[in-house]
């Protein structure tokens, strides 16, 4: 879930290297560290921090070189120390590593080398690497030799990215289920961890995949497979985001940027190919079905199982990743849809090979071109939201939402459950979504700050949804406990009386999303979770379609929505709900774009 960025280059690297690994830092801001090549001499420059701290706090740009490498860390193994940042050195400071996952055997590998006499300062399974690159060199006399020796004797999931002073303008690297690509660059040549790391410099990327290693130099990159030696010919992706678009421009947050991003995210998410989302219906149309995901994208999948239950009738089980293995029945006539947005997670990627072993198809919704999840599955939509920078995903699991919305519909269409009226209608109103956000963010934002602001101490809410409303309530109370570090729990409003109306007092606090009334049976049955509220004294903030002061007296406070139709009415709630969870943390003064204990690419088991 760590950050790396490496360049090396005919010119001084510091600014490149400073920038690629600031852009990777939504996945992991515990501490950064760095490692330049002057001539024959490594050094080393590290701290706990975020990156632009920890460049002014040492000086970093002062050192000049044409070839360095640079990590941004979310701590897994020890604690978030100095001397827990990479890059690790080997004793004699000859070689210098960062990484990025787990070393499994790494304990084992940690006492041989003790045993030898090597001395540890870290409490990381990283070190080990530098320490068996040293043992190793001494063995062979090669680095390149020695790099796929220890490479072989590593068990895990990793990210290497290596120099060392015997080849003062090479950088080493290899991939075991961890991210990590090339940028092609004329005059400089960079590896990261993913596109962030290069993208002001080049959009050529070349993908490297597992269990292949890289001999990069300043005028040509060598890929090979480090279990057969085999030389292997990559292509080149051509990136299509911009990268203006990774920056803020002019908001506060990234995250705040990201929510007003997305009526044009909602409109990227209806062009996507059309080939590809029938391919994935023509899947769905004759099998069983699992929608997969994790965090927010597990509350996207949920969301999506009400949406092909309503629309297509079809029942389609959503399952957590972590989950999957012990839960599916998945066998040769399954489908799995994994939906990502980074397309590393490793959850999610640990339950498509499970599904892959059992013989189902599978097909992912995912955000990033190129990614592992990507290139895994047998059938892909990239929903083309654009780099989503804040750790907290709010317009990458919106425009899934869409996406899936619409694979609905065409379900629907292809096994007559829809007519084609009904089908125009309901893109339609997708259509229209993009104009209603952008007026309802413009015109009742200055309301969501007022009671963000006034209720910004209360420890304690509850978020309230029947029906397809439940999914959101979930995402919603996600949002509030991810960015504002406030206890919030998402559940069914069916629930209240089965158990939690016993904890409604003065410092619960209650969130219900109401359907539209034209919804009847659902709208009603949402009220009378409200009233049981009120009647115990509850408070109770209600965003709503209706009229103002139509139910005066039934909601503490209130967030009025224009009407629309019940497709994406949840939607619209949803973005709603993700303002309120930001004025909160704003009120709150948290770190609203990297929120403590997070990474935005959970790439970890």
């Amino acid at each position: 879930m760590c950050g790396i960025s490496g360049a090396v280059g005919h010119k001084d690297i510091s600014q490149d290297l400073f920038e690629g690994i600031r852009n990777l830092e939504y996945r992991g801001y515990d501490s950064c560290g760095v490692a330049l090549m002057n001539s024959t001499k490594l050094i080393v420059r590290k701290n706990i921090g975020g990156v632009e701290e920890f460049y002014q706090k040492e000086n970093v740009l002062r050192h000049k070189s044409h070839l360095g490498i640079a990590h941004t860390r979310w701590a897994t193994h020890g604690k978030v120390t100095r001397e827990n940042t990479h890059p690790m050195l080997s004793t004699d400071k000859a070689f210098a590593v960062v990484h990025n996952g787990i070393i499994s055997n790494y304990r084992e590998l940690r006492s041989k080398l003790q045993k030898d006499g090597v001395k540890f300062v870290s409490e990381t399974d990283t070190e080990v690497v530098p320490h068996l690159m040293q043992k190793l060199f001494k063995q062979t006399g090669n680095v390149e030799k020695a790099f796929v020796k220890m490479l072989g004797m590593l068990e895990g999931t990793y990210a290497v990215v290596l120099i060392t002073k015997y080849h003062p303008d090479v950088i080493f690297c290899a991939r075991k289920e961890s991210p990590l690509m090339l940028g092609i660059g004329d005059e400089v040549k960079y590896v990261g961890s993913d596109f962030n790391a290069f993208i002001e410099h080049t959009k050529n990327a070349v993908i490297i995949e597992d269990e292949e290693y890289v001999v990069l130099t300043r005028d040509s990159y060598t890929v090979k497979n480090f279990i057969t030696g085999e030389e292997i010919q990559k292509p080149i992706t051509k990136i299509e985001w911009d990268s203006e678009t990774s920056k803020k421009g002019g908001y506060p947050h990234y995250m705040l940027k990201e929510i007003y991003e997305q009526p044009q995210t909602i409109l990227n998410a209806l062009e996507v190919d059309e080939k590809a989302l029938d391919d994935v219906v023509d899947y769905m149309k004759d099998r069983p079905t699992y929608l997969v995901g994790v965090g927010t994208t597990f509350y996207v999948a949920k969301y999506a199982k009400y949406i092909f239950s309503r629309l297509a009738g079809r029942f389609f089980p959503s399952i957590s990743s972590d989950e999957f293995v012990a839960l599916s029945p998945v066998d040769r006539n399954s489908l799995v849809l994994a939906i990502s947005q980074s397309g590393e997670t490793y959850d999610t990627l640990t339950a498509l090979k499970h599904a892959k072993a059992k013989g189902a198809k599978t097909a992912a919704i995912v955000n990033v071109i190129g990614s592992t999840l990507s290139r895994m599955v047998d059938r892909v939509i990239l929903q083309g939201s654009g780099p989503e920078i804040c750790v907290i995903s709010t317009k990458a699991a919106l425009a899934q939402m869409v996406i899936l919305t619409n694979l609905a519909m065409r379900l629907a269409l292809k096994t007559r459950k829809m007519t084609k009226k009904e089908y125009n209608e309901g893109i339609r109103a997708l259509k229209e979504m993009p104009e209603i956000i952008g007026n309802v963010l413009n015109e009742r934002s200055g309301f969501i700050h007022r009671i963000a602001n006034n209720y910004k101490n209360i420890k304690h809410w509850l978020y309230l949804g029947r029906g397809i409303y439940y999914p959101v309530a979930l995402e919603s109370a996600l949002k509030m406990k991810e960015v504002a570090y406030v206890h919030a729990e998402g559940m069914p409003g069916g629930f209240l009386k089965h158990g939690t109306l016993a904890m409604i007092d003065k410092d619960i606090y209650s969130v219900v999303f109401m359907p539209p009334p034209c919804e009847k049976e659902l709208y009603q049955s949402t009220l009378s979770s409200v009233a049981e509220i009120r009647a115990r004294s509850g408070f109770v903030l209600g965003i709503h379609f209706d009229e103002r002061g139509k139910n005066r007296d039934l909601f503490s406070e209130e967030l009025i929505l224009p009407a629309v139709p019940p497709l994406v009415a949840p939607l619209l709630q949803l973005v709603l709900a993700q303002l309120f969870a930001y004025f909160t943390a704003t009120s709150l003064k948290r770190n609203v774009d990297k929120p403590r204990s997070l990474a935005k690419s959970v790439t970890v088991g």
